[in-house]
């Protein structure tokens, strides 16, 4: 059964029933909860760079909004105001830093070792009690499984050895594999093995020349949510659509 209105609220204009509501909306705000401002990461460790990350063109707004504090504390209201636009973006912006605050993060936001904004990826054999790894392979050894694990970046090696980088151009963080403590080996999320010993994932770069190390940088839209296109009028008119265009292909076939 439907909750009757107060008799005393109905009994108020138009005029005064909205503008109670709006005192019982501020009311509510002072008595709300003080939500928790995670933590920057190596990964994401400023403002410029989270919105870089989700996408859609957020970047452009990343000197309205002065500090880590206020991206994680600033209303809706308190957006727009500040010249974030259009609603859809804030929208965005609001859902993506709930994810960020509940450890929910696309690839990369688990990484511990950033250089730059450069993360180094290397494959790497840990020890293994499963049974299907109990047998050596052509790729892996005994009693061994691979992981994709983030390692501190060595030294800065040119991309290809046979093409050493030219004054100007950009060097790949690279060099001898480091010493990794198996048992505190993490694998990094979002990321898989591919072909052996190749580094596959969403913008994981491989490195030329050398096996199993890939890098993961930070850019536009690496955790970007495509916005969905709407197919035959959309969720509500698809069926409608579907059944005139039907039928005029029936009269066509006449």
């Amino acid at each position: 059964m439907a909750l009757k209105r107060p008799s005393t609220l109905l009994a108020l204009t138009q005029v005064s029933r909205t503008l109670t509501c709006i005192q019982c909306r501020a009311l509510h705000r002072l008595h709300a909860p003080t939500l928790r401002i995670p933590k920057p990461t190596p990964f994401v460790p400023d403002v410029p760079t989270f919105l870089t990350l989700i996408g859609r063109n957020l970047s452009q707004h990343a000197s309205k909004i002065p500090s880590w504090d206020a991206l994680f504390s600033l209303s809706s209201q308190q957006l727009r105001e500040s010249g974030v636009e259009p609603a859809r973006a804030r929208r965005y912006l609001i859902w993506w830093r709930e994810r960020f605050r509940a450890g929910i993060t696309g690839i990369g936001g688990d990484v511990k070792e950033v250089k730059d904004g450069i993360a180094e990826l290397r494959v790497v054999e840990v020890p293994s009690s499963k049974k299907s790894d109990a047998q050596a392979t052509l790729t892996r050894s005994a009693g061994m499984r691979k992981l994709v694990v983030n390692v501190t970046p060595t030294i800065s090696l040119p991309a290809d050895p046979a093409n050493p980088a030219k004054e100007g151009e950009e060097s790949v963080i690279v060099g001898t594999a480091p010493k990794i403590d198996v048992s505190k080996a993490q694998p990094v999320a979002g990321v898989k093995i591919v072909a052996g010993n190749t580094i596959g994932g969403t913008g994981v770069e491989g490195v030329k020349g050398y096996q199993g190390v890939a890098r993961l940088r930070v850019k536009e839209g690496l955790w970007e949510e495509r916005r969905g296109h709407k197919v035959d009028g959309g969720e509500r008119r698809k069926a409608e659509v579907r059944y005139k265009r039907r039928a005029q292909e029936r009269k066509m076939a006449r």
